[in-house]
């Protein structure tokens, strides 16, 4: 946990680096730093007042703290109409819209959890099942057939197989819902699944092709080991063989690859979400970028930074659980 937080707080100083530090030593003034916070039209004079009000011409250590202090405890932010408080957690204030970043954040988080948590349950079913049958079939049509289709998951890029499966099945066939229908999972479940199956089986099979390669690769490694031979040798039943014996051991990389896969994603599903037409973080920090909107594309970056690092957290606690000969300190 300790380790996390240290982190974190690497991942907020080398973020604010990014943002603040580079610019700076590449020649960025003040003003360049102001006019990222106004958008695009605005006079000089505006962008010089926005420079002094929000402390551009502090020292940069003396704008690290003041963002840290933020984070921590909010902070406010005068507008020149008046002056807004963001309360803590306040990962910036977006001067376009005229509203603190992370209630922005947590709305949108919403489409994105929704989204990568049903593809996670997906890809993580079909590529470990399907890994495992070609692992155990090793050579046959089905282990032919499945890692060429897994190739070709991971092969196709996702805007590709999206449009398509849009064209065909929401389209065509009308069987799914079209780009940018959503429902909160809160208010009507079933509507909410039907909105995001196609999206989740879309996303789902760029994965799950890695996966059930991964899979395939690590039952091989590990059927062949003695205490394998071993277990066979006691009498146990074959499906216990590969599930508590060589599944159990081949999890290992499996987890290592979900942690990071799950945080990046959560960090926002870019293409995925422009393709459905889904306000999720993805689409919030594309748009943020089209409007020159600084404090909202460093709050998604803070954002996703953290759910990698939480993800990898969990990770670590569940290596003793997939695999007994891991033991946490």
């Amino acid at each position: 946990m300790i380790g996390a937080l240290a982190m974190l707080l690497i991942v907020s100083i080398v973020t604010f680096a990014i943002f603040f530090l580079v610019p700076r030593l590449a020649g960025a003034t003040p003003e360049a730093f102001a006019a990222r916070y106004v958008g695009r039209g605005a006079s000089m004079d505006t962008i010089r007042l926005v420079a002094e009000r929000l402390g551009f011409y502090d020292p940069v250590a003396v704008q690290y703290g003041r963002f840290l202090k933020g984070i921590v405890a909010g902070t406010e932010y005068d507008t020149g109409a008046g002056v807004d408080h963001c309360p803590a957690p306040c990962f910036g204030y977006s001067f376009i819209t005229q509203q603190p970043v992370w209630p922005n954040l947590m709305d949108r988080s919403r489409v994105t959890l929704s989204l990568g948590i049903g593809a996670a349950v997906l890809w993580l079913v079909g590529g470990v099942a399907t890994g495992v049958l070609s692992a155990l079939r090793r050579g046959s049509f089905f282990d032919r057939s499945a890692m060429g289709i897994a190739l070709a998951g991971v092969s196709l890029p996702i805007f590709f197989t999206g449009m398509i499966s849009l064209s065909i099945f929401s389209y065509g066939l009308g069987w799914t819902a079209p780009g940018g229908a959503w429902v909160d999972v809160t208010i009507d479940p079933l509507q909410w699944a039907y909105n995001l199956l196609l999206p989740w089986i879309t996303l789902a099979l760029l994965f799950a092709a890695t996966y059930a390669r991964l899979t395939r690769a690590g039952m091989l490694e590990t059927m062949g080991e003695d205490y394998i031979r071993t277990a066979r040798a006691k009498g146990l039943v074959e499906r216990g063989v590969v599930v508590k014996h060589g599944l159990r051991a081949a999890l290992t990389p499996i987890v290592t690859v979900f942690g990071l896969d799950f945080g990046l994603l959560m960090g926002g599903a870019v293409l995925t979400e422009s393709t459905f037409s889904l306000n999720g973080l993805g689409k919030y920090a594309v748009d943020a970028i089209k409007n020159n909107d600084l404090p909202a594309v460093m709050g998604v970056t803070l954002l996703a930074a953290l759910f990698v690092v939480v993800a990898n957290l969990v990770v670590d606690l569940l290596y003793a659980v997939v695999d007994p000969r891991v033991r946490l300190a």
